[in-house]
C-alpha cells in the first residue's frame, strides 16, 4: 500500500486521533508527539507496562539498543544507519534486513502494535539532500515490512533528516549516532482489548 511520508511538521489533530479507531489511515496525518500519545491505556496500564516491560528486555537481549517512555508503556529500538544501508545509499542491505525481519510478527494482528518508524541523518549536506535521503530510507524500510508482514495499516513512517540529533554533529563518531532509525513500539487498540480480556500473556511476546 502506497502512503504518503510524514515530516515533524505533520498535523496534531484530536478529531484524527478519535478516527483512528476505525480508519488507521487517519493516523498519518498526527505528528511523532501525536502517535505516542495514543491510545490512552488507562485502567489496563499496568498490565500494559508488565507486558512490554518483558518485551523490550527479549529485544535488549538480542543485542538492540533498547529504551522504554509514557511509563514504560512504550518500547523505542534505535538501529544504526549504518546497520541497515551503505553510506549515503538507499536500498536495504542484506544486513539491514535481518535486522528488521525480527520485528515482522509484531505485525501479525492489525492494531496490536502501532509501529513508528523515524528514520534520522546527521546534517552531512544541504537540507533538502538530508531530508530526501531519510524520505527514501524510511520508504524502503517500510517496503520491506509491507512485503514480509500480515498487517502494515498502522505502521507510519516519518522522515525527520536531521532535524532531532541525539548529539553535536561536531565529529565523525557524533555523526554516526545521529544517523539512526527509531522505531517506536506503541500499545494498539488490541493490545488493550487484549488486556482488559486478561489474555495478554506471555504467549504473545515475540522471540528475538
Amino acid at each position: 500500500m502506497l502512503r504518503f511520508v510524514y515530516t515533524i511538521a505533520a498535523v496534531l489533530a484530536v478529531s484524527v486521533i478519535a478516527n483512528a479507531k476505525t480508519d488507521p489511515t487517519a493516523l498519518y496525518d498526527l505528528s511523532i508527539e501525536a502517535n505516542l500519545a495514543q491510545p490512552k491505556c488507562g485502567k489496563q496500564a499496568k498490565d500494559i507496562s508488565d507486558f512490554q516491560n518483558k518485551q523490550a528486555k527479549l529485544i535488549k537481549e538480542a543485542g538492540y539498543i533498547t529504551e522504554m517512555m509514557r511509563k514504560r508503556e512504550v518500547i523505542i529500538v534505535t538501529v544504526p544507519a549504518a546497520d541497515l544501508f551503505a553510506p549515503n545509499d538507499t536500498a536495504l542491505t542484506k544486513e539491514g534486513e535481518s535486522k528488521l525481519k525480527p520485528f515482522v510478527p509484531m505485525l501479525s494482528t492489525a492494531d496490536f502494535y502501532r509501529m513508528l518508524l523515524v528514520m534520522h541523518t546527521d546534517n552531512t549536506g544541504s537540507r533538502e539532500y538530508t531530508d530526501e535521503l531519510s524520505r527514501a530510507r524510511v520508504e524502503q524500510i517500510l517496503d520491506y515490512f509491507e512485503d514480509h508482514a500480515k498487517e502494515t495499516d498502522y505502521v507510519i513512517p516519518y522522515a525527520v533528516g536531521s532535524e532531532r540529533p541525539i548529539k553535536e554533529n561536531n565529529s565523525v563518531e557524533n555523526r554516526a549516532y545521529n544517523r539512526r532509525l527509531e522505531i517506536f513500539l506503541v500499545p494498539g487498540e488490541r493490545m488493550l482489548d487484549a488486556a482488559k480480556e486478561g489474555a495478554l500473556s506471555s504467549k504473545r511476546l515475540v522471540n528475538f
